[in-house]
């Protein structure tokens, strides 16, 4: 008997699976890892890149309100003036309302009081003007663009990153009724004929940072020389603000809506408060506190952008100024009548 060799049933013969192995795996991962730290740097450039061109079409919204404003009232803003009946000065930001579209905004203003009590109704609740947020003078890179400033319990104000020039170091005399010798003048009036050294060659605002620290009503008497190192600055002293420069859109008071060019942009002026070094501003006396003390203030110019500050020049034009720029240059371009031969650097 024989056997027949082919068998009575048929196998399936199933085909081994292909899978990664971990030595793949972990290629693969670190290949995604590459490609992700290389795209990265590009994707956080092109969103600095539009929060700059941004922060310059807001300088030149500003820049556009002043000469609007100058064209309806033949004057270029005041910094800062005491109001006719009482309360605190409005700023010139606050001026040019109507020229960024703001109305309804500047339909609630009343210059001739103060700030405090001004109020505008927004979705059935009355809150004050100087809580309200104007998004012209919000630069898109300010970490703390959501929140107001909080006094005592009650957010009462809300901050800003575009400051007017208030000049070098003298922003106002009120024994003499002298102004500083920037492009916005404290308690007064000026036109563009005011402004000697043209128009192009003239800073009008840039930008600071909102949230600044800073040291205030040191009350020095005299005529206190300018600072020309930063560790100057600490020893004049004063009362000590934490985090509440630049939080007020509406005040006029130049640690408040301004800039000096003390120092060139960025510039860190540190001092040691309590143990902690802080990055200040300073402000010898706020404007209307005396009759008598002068308000000097090293009011630095800061961004958060890189390598520089954006700028508007009193003709309109806006360009981004680097950190490394000659103080000379920097305290020459923010005198209005300083009859300086001035270069921008290339």
């Amino acid at each position: 008997m024989f056997l027949d060799p082919s068998p009575s049933f048929s196998t399936t013969q199933t085909p081994p699976r292909r899978a990664f192995t971990l030595v793949e795996l972990l290629v693969v991962i670190a290949i995604i890892g590459i490609l992700v730290g290389l795209l990265l740097p590009a994707v956080q450039a092109a969103r600095e890149a539009a929060r700059r061109m941004s922060c310059s079409n807001n300088m030149k919204q500003i820049m556009l309100a002043v000469h609007n404003y100058e064209s309806a009232t033949k004057r270029i803003p005041p910094a800062w003036t005491r109001p006719a009946l009482s309360g605190d000065g409005w700023s010139a930001q606050a001026r040019i309302l109507p020229y960024i579209e703001q109305l309804a905004l500047a339909d609630s203003v009343d210059y001739a009081a103060g700030y405090g009590n001004s109020t505008i109704l927004v979705d059935g609740e009355r809150i004050r003007i100087a809580a309200f947020r104007v998004p012209t003078y919000q630069c898109p890179s300010e970490i703390r663009d959501d929140q107001r400033y909080n006094d005592d319990g009650d957010p009462y104000h809300y901050p800003l990153n575009y400051g007017y020039n208030a000049g070098r170091w003298m922003v106002y005399n009120p024994a003499t009724d002298t102004p500083g010798d920037g492009a916005f003048q404290t308690g007064r009036l000026s036109g563009f004929r005011d402004i000697l050294d043209g128009l192009s060659n003239t800073l009008g605002f840039a930008e600071v940072k909102a949230w600044n620290p800073y040291l205030r009503d040191a009350g020095l008497d005299g005529n206190l020389p300018r600072p020309t190192e930063t560790a100057q600055i600490c020893a004049l002293a004063g009362s000590f603000k934490r985090n509440t420069g630049h939080t007020e859109w509406v005040d006029g008071r130049a640690h408040q809506t301004a800039f000096t060019t003390t120092f060139t942009p960025n510039t860190k002026v540190l001092c040691d408060i309590s143990g902690i070094e802080y990055d200040v501003d300073f402000t010898n006396m706020r404007e209307g506190r005396s009759d008598d003390l002068t308000t000097f203030s090293a009011v630095t110019s800061r961004s958060y952008h890189s390598g520089g500050v954006m700028v508007g020049l009193m003709d309109g034009s806006v360009r981004f100024v680097t950190e490394s720029i000659e103080r000379q240059i920097w305290q020459d371009l923010s005198t209005r009548a300083g009859r300086e031969s001035t270069q921008w650097p290339e």
